[in-house]
């Protein structure tokens, strides 16, 4: 059976996460004048004897292939006819890859001139392309048949936080002032990792950060600086913070402040029982204290006045209350 001879290479995008695919021929020759056709957002990238001979853009190309028919197939007698000069074709894509995710995977260690020695974490995005193939395939990806974005993703996303910590170790700026100056930073952070793509054949369309987070603890401070600032009297922040830690029952202020609350309860529920009580029994009868003498002569003289009693009877009564006293 005879070699098989091809005369026409293209390819679509296989998949919209690669970046690179090696164009699958197998016990094949590139026929002599054999047509390339790269689409747009395409580039083609041709191996010779297993070096870079060409590289394509879009539109129609004639390869110059080595692969003469009948000589390969003299040639090839020691190979089992399979030829010795066969090309490689690789296609890359040129769009950009938007929306690559960057960040810290261990917090950065950085001096801050309020806190000291600080812990912090960054996340953000950026967008790339390949705009050198041959670069790309010499100093990346290599011979792989196949390369994903997500490969070369990981590999940016650790270099990009390396150098995220060199920026702010030396920024100078306060971790309070972080939402403040992320454009600057951004600013000083992009041209420094530029190079580091460039080497590798990408260019860095876009970059930006998108959040720093800071440390528990800086963050309770600040939470607490803030209500401060809100409330503008140390009596009264002094006097919410005792309010929050006596209504949180896992504190031991909180849990005092409940217990007491429960005793107060109780004894006031006990006071309550017990005038119940005192209500609820019969009050001793008064005894009436004794009318004074002359109040008694008094009104024994105004009921004579008005002709309520005779003389008699005023003159015996006058006479009893005078030798009761």
């Amino acid at each position: 059976m005879g070699i098989p001879f091809v005369d026409l290479i293209e390819c679509l995008d296989p998949d919209p996460q690669l970046v690179m695919w090696k164009w699958p021929v197998e016990n094949g020759q590139i026929k002599t004048g054999a047509q390339l056709i790269v689409r747009e957002n395409q580039i083609a990238l041709t191996l010779a004897h297993g070096q870079a001979s060409a590289v394509y853009g879009p539109g129609r190309h004639t390869l110059p292939s080595v692969n003469i028919p009948v000589l390969d197939q003299l040639k090839g007698w020691k190979y089992g006819f399979a030829s010795p000069n066969i090309y490689d074709v690789f296609f890359m894509v040129t769009r950009q890859f938007v929306d690559l995710k960057w960040g810290t995977p261990a917090p950065v260690m950085m001096h801050d001139p309020k806190f000291g020695q600080v812990r912090v974490r960054a996340f953000g995005s950026y967008n790339v392309r390949i705009t050198d193939a041959a670069r790309f395939f010499r100093e990346y990806a290599g011979s792989y048949p196949l390369l994903c974005i997500r490969d070369l993703e990981i590999q940016l996303r650790d270099y990009i936080a390396a150098k995220f910590g060199e920026i702010m170790a030396t920024s100078g700026i306060s971790v309070m002032d972080f939402a403040a100056n992320l454009s600057m930073v951004n600013a000083r952070l992009a041209p420094a990792i530029a190079p580091y793509f460039e080497d590798l054949g990408v260019s860095v369309t876009q970059f930006s950060i998108a959040s720093v987070t800071l440390p528990d603890e800086v963050n309770e401070y600040y939470d607490k600086v803030t209500g401060m600032n809100m409330i503008g009297d140390m009596d009264k922040f002094q006097r919410f913070n005792t309010a929050l830690a006596t209504g949180d029952a896992r504190t031991a202020a909180g849990a005092g402040a409940q217990d007491g609350m429960a005793m107060g309860l109780l004894f006031s529920e006990m006071a309550a029982t017990q005038q119940q009580t005192q209500q609820a029994a019969p009050a001793p009868a008064a005894t009436p204290a004794a009318a004074n003498p002359m109040e008694k002569l008094t009104t024994l003289k105004q009921m004579f006045d008005a002709d309520l009693i005779t003389e008699q009877e005023y003159a015996a009564k006058k006479a009893a209350i005078l030798e009761e006293m």
